[in-house]
């Protein structure tokens, strides 16, 4: 599991349970029920470079759309809308993609 020793099985499992159908993602209940809301930065960043596919040093939309896949691979990808939403949080900058200091602040946000 990427998140070993970050995550709990558990708590990913939970989290992926609870936004199964379309348009029941919401980013702020998938970082609480997980616990990711609770790590330090450090944890954050080793997250952030499962996330970052490409290993651009950013999240895009692409990324973002399969987001949950990186806790599970039979997670489903998330809406356009839900996509959409979640890069808006957490792309301050307006620059279309999410970095590791605007990850880390979207997560610990309450």
């Amino acid at each position: 599991m990427a998140f070993a020793g970050i995550l709990s099985d558990a708590d990913i499992e939970a989290a992926l349970k609870s936004c199964q159908a379309p348009d029941s993602f919401t980013y702020k209940s998938f970082f609480e029920k997980t616990g990711l809301s609770k790590k330090s930065k450090e944890e954050l960043a080793k997250v952030f470079g499962v996330l970052d596919q490409d290993k651009s040093g950013f999240i895009e939309e692409e990324e973002l759309q399969k987001f949950m896949q990186n806790f599970k691979p039979s997670a489903r990808v998330l809406t356009d809308k839900e996509t959409k939403a979640f890069l808006a949080a957490g792309d301050t900058d307006g620059d279309g993609k999410i970095g590791v200091e605007e990850f880390q602040a979207l997560v610990t946000s309450k």
